[in-house]
C-alpha cells in the first residue's frame, strides 16, 4: 500500500470516528463500540477490504495508545474526591480483579472447555473495567452517579488495569514457559507493583522539577516534555522488571495534584492526545477481527459474559466491599457498571502474538465479551442507576471566556456558584452583598449570555457567578448565596 493510501485511509478513519462520536452521544451508544465498528467495516470483510492481520503490531499500536489513554486518566483525577475512597478502590482494583478473573476462568474452563490455565488467562484478560464508556454514556443522559460511586469508579478503572496485565503476562508464562509454577508468580507480583509504583513516584517528582524549571521560549514545547518523559517512565518500569502501565498512571496522578506552568494547556493537550490514541486502538483492534470468526462463539461467548457480569463481578464487588461501610444499592450499582473496555481487547491480542494454542479462540471471545458487555450492561446503565435512585441531575457545563492557572503563591481558585431561584440574595446589588474581600466575582452567565458585573449589578435566580477565591472565601459567598427567602 502507497504512503499515501495509508494517510489517506488514516484520515478518512480518524474523521469517521470522530464524526461516529455525535451519534453515541445522541443515542447514548459507547463511542467503544462505534470505533470499533468503524475499524471492522474497514477491515478484509468490511467495504474498506484493508487486510490487516498483524497481531503484533496490533499489540504495539494498543501498548503505546494506553501509556497515553492511562496518563491522562491519572492527570484528569481528581485527588480531593479520590483521597476518601482511595482504600476501597484499592482492594477492588487488586483483589477485585484477582477474584473475577478466577470466576470467570472456571466458567470459561466449562463452557469452552479449556485447560485450567487457559481458562484463568481468559478470566484475566477480562478481568479490568473501563469507566470512561460508563460515564459517556451517563453523561449523553444528563445524569451523574451519587458520591462516592464516581470517584471509585474512576479510581477503580484507572487502577485495576496494572493488575490485569500482571496476570495476563503471568498466566501466559506459565502456559508458555516450561517448569514455571504458580508460586513463582509471588515474587514476580511484588517487585512488578512494588517497582512500577516506585518508578512512578519518582518521575512525578522528576517531571514536577522539570516542568517547573524549564523556562522554553514556547509554550507548545511543554506537552512535548510530558509526553517525552511519561514514555520514559513506562520504559524505565519495564526494564526494572516493574509494572510500566502502574508507573504511568501514578506518575500521571502525581502530575494531576502538582502545580506548574502552563498545566492547563498540557491537560487539554494530553486529553486530545488520549482521544487520538483510543481511536486509532479502536479502529486498529476493529481491523484485526474477522467478523465472520465471530459468529460460532456467540453462544459460548454471551454465556461467559452473562457469567462474568452476574457472577463474577458482584462476587468480586461484595467480597471487596465487606470491610467498608457501602449501601447495598451502591455495590449492585458497581457490580452493574463493570464495563469491559479496551484493555481487554488489547490483551487478547497478547496470546495471538505469543502463538499459544487457544489464541485464536480466547480473541475472539474476548471481542465478544466487550461487545455485549458495553451494550448490555452500557445501553441499562441510566435505567439501573433510576431504579436504585442513585442517579443526580448533572448540570450544564458551562464555557467560560476566562481562565485562571493556579501556580505556587496563589491561594485562590476559578469556580462557579449557581443562585438558588429561591436565594434571599436575588433582587440586591453585588454591593449589597456580604462578599468577602478577596473574592472577586469575574463573569455572570445569565440566559445563555455573559455579563461583566459590577458592583450594581443585580443578582438574579438562575445566575451562575464566576468567582475567584481560595476556599473559606468561597464557602462563605456560597453561604451568602444559598440563604432562602423566609
Amino acid at each position: 500500500m502507497a504512503f499515501e493510501t495509508i494517510l489517506l485511509w488514516a484520515a478518512v478513519l480518524m474523521f469517521v470516528s470522530v464524526i461516529s462520536s455525535k451519534i453515541s452521544d445522541k443515542f447514548a451508544v459507547p463511542a467503544l463500540l462505534l470505533f470499533l465498528a468503524v475499524g471492522i467495516l474497514a477491515g478484509s470483510e468490511g467495504v474498506g477490504n484493508i487486510n490487516f492481520v498483524n497481531a503484533q503490531l496490533a499489540k504495539q499500536i494498543g501498548i503505546l495508545a494506553l501509556i497515553f489513554i492511562i496518563f491522562s486518566g491519572g492527570l484528569d483525577t481528581n485527588w480531593k474526591d479520590t483521597r476518601p475512597i482511595i482504600l476501597p478502590g484499592i482492594v477492588l482494583s487488586t483483589l477485585g480483579v484477582l477474584v473475577t478473573a478466577i470466576i470467570t476462568g472456571l466458567f470459561a474452563v466449562y463452557i469452552l472447555k479449556f485447560s485450567l490455565l487457559e481458562g484463568v488467562l481468559l478470566g484475566s484478560i477480562v478481568s479490568s473495567t473501563d469507566a470512561a464508556a460508563v460515564f459517556a454514556i451517563l453523561r449523553s443522559r444528563r445524569i451523574s452517579l451519587k458520591k462516592p460511586l464516581k470517584p471509585l469508579l474512576e479510581f477503580e478503572s484507572g487502577s485495576n488495569d496494572p493488575m490485569a496485565i500482571f496476570l495476563t503476562m503471568g498466566f501466559l508464562s506459565l502456559l508458555t514457559v516450561k517448569g514455571s509454577g504458580l508460586v513463582s508468580l509471588i515474587p514476580k507480583f511484588v517487585l512488578d507493583m512494588g517497582m512500577g509504583a516506585l518508578v512512578g513516584y519518582l518521575m512525578t517528582k522528576v517531571i514536577v522539577f522539570f516542568l517547573k524549571r524549564l523556562k522554553l521560549d514556547y509554550e507548545g514545547l511543554y506537552p512535548v516534555i510530558t509526553i517525552s518523559l511519561g514514555l520514559l517512565t513506562y520504559v524505565i518500569a519495564v526494564f526494572l522488571k516493574g509494572n510500566g502501565i502502574l508507573a504511568v498512571y501514578l506518575a500521571g496522578l502525581g502530575l494531576g495534584q502538582a502545580e506548574f506552568p502552563n498545566k492547563k494547556s498540557i491537560m487539554k493537550f494530553h486529553n486530545g492526545l488520549a482521544w487520538i490514541s483510543q481511536i486509532a486502538m479502536f479502529v486498529t483492534l476493529g481491523l484485526l477481527v474477522f467478523s465472520s470468526h465471530l459468529v460460532p462463539f456467540i453462544g459460548t461467548g454471551l454465556l461467559v459474559t452473562l457469567a462474568l457480569m452476574l457472577i463474577a463481578r458482584p462476587v468480586s464487588v461484595f467480597l471487596c466491599l465487606l470491610p467498608f461501610n457501602l449501601a447495598v444499592p451502591k455495590k449492585v450499582m458497581l457490580s452493574w457498571v463493570g464495563l469491559r473496555g479496551s484493555v481487554p481487547i488489547i490483551l487478547a491480542t497478547f496470546p495471538l502474538a505469543a502463538g499459544i494454542a487457544q489464541a485464536e479462540t480466547i480473541f475472539n471471545v474476548v471481542f465478544f465479551i466487550v461487545i455485549a458487555s458495553v451494550f448490555i450492561q452500557g445501553t441499562t446503565i441510566p435505567l439501573v442507576s433510576k431504579l436504585l435512585r442513585l442517579d443526580i441531575p448533572l448540570p450544564d457545563k458551562k464555557t467560560y471566556p476566562i481562565e485562571f492557572e493556579r501556580v505556587e503563591g496563589i491561594d485562590a481558585e476559578l469556580t462557579d456558584i449557581i443562585v438558588p431561584y429561591n436565594s434571599a440574595a436575588i433582587g440586591k446589588m453585588i454591593r449589597e452583598l456580604n462578599v468577602p474581600e478577596k473574592c472577586l466575582i469575574m463573569l455572570i452567565s445569565r440566559n445563555d449570555k455573559f455579563i461583566i458585573p459590577s458592583g450594581s449589578t443585580i443578582i438574579e435566580g438562575g445566575d451562575v457567578l464566576l468567582v475567584l477565591a481560595n476556599d473559606n472565601d468561597f464557602k462563605s459567598l456560597q453561604g451568602t448565596l444559598i440563604i432562602l427567602k423566609s
